[in-house]
């Protein structure tokens, strides 16, 4: 079975450790995020037949037009975002996939709710699960994520015990189901505390989040915001609260 190799590549914007991991199992190139110098070597050297990405948020997809053209290799895209995939990217795909199809040593699993694309790759035990997941900190569920989706997909994640997870962002994960285990945790203990401060009348988005969150968000605040919207989305869905996405209030009330 080939070896999972990792290169950290400088993105912009503002992305976890400033850094997306690119990946090299075989002959699939996953996530080219931007060019550097370390990629570049690892694809001049490799022979690369597929390239690929967990998902086409901006920071896992802004070099594949580049590597694929050097390449030459085949683009696949998830079959039923092929659209969202071409508008991302500029590629038209070669080929799409559904769950469960292989591509090179890798098989595919749907993995949506930090974006609706998102996918996931097994490669034996282990798993590379690019913003489901990381070795520390909490993930950011954005104005297109859904967090319904997310915990079905940690727990789908952990059900399958993986050995390893190679995250978007970081170092692998080595203790996974503890990890993803903790993941579930901290998106209930947050829903909690956003259930509790529209109970307790934060009423706008701003005032959720100042109520819900005791930490400092300086320099994360609209990733916070965009977090908390998923969650009182997810309990307005579950008739818990009412949320129109500008004024929250507790279900029933006037």
């Amino acid at each position: 079975m080939p070896t999972v190799e990792r290169v950290s590549v400088p993105v912009p914007g503002s992305v976890p450790g400033g850094a997306t991991n690119a990946y090299l199992v075989g002959d699939v190139l996953v996530d080219p995020a931007a060019r550097s110098a370390e990629l570049d070597a690892l694809v001049a050297d490799a022979d690369v037949s597929h390239v690929v990405c967990t998902h086409t948020h901006p920071d896992h997809v802004g070099a594949l037009a580049q590597y694929t053209a050097e390449t030459d290799a085949t683009v696949w895209a998830h079959a039923p975002h092929a659209a969202r995939f071409e508008r991302a990217t500029g590629v038209a795909p070669d080929r799409t996939f559904r769950e469960g199809d292989a591509i090179g040593p890798l098989v595919t699993l749907a993995t949506p709710g930090h974006a609706p694309d998102h996918v996931a790759f097994a490669h034996g035990d282990g798993y590379l699960v690019g913003d489901c997941c990381r070795a520390d900190g909490s993930v950011a569920i954005g104005t297109d994520g859904d967090m319904r989706a997310y915990l079905t997909s940690l727990r789908r994640l952990h059900a399958r015990a993986p050995e390893r997870l190679y995250p978007g962002h970081g170092p692998p994960v080595e203790a996974p189901r503890e990890r993803l285990a903790e993941l579930v945790a901290h998106r209930r203990e947050r829903e909690t505390c956003v259930l509790h401060a529209v109970e307790s009348g934060a009423r706008t988005l701003d005032a959720v989040v100042d109520a819900a969150y005791d930490a400092d968000l300086s320099g994360v605040r609209e990733q916070a915001k965009a977090t908390a919207s998923a969650h009182l989305e997810k309990l307005a869905v579950e008739g818990r609260v009412e949320w129109d996405g500008a004024r929250a209030t507790p279900v029933g009330s006037d």
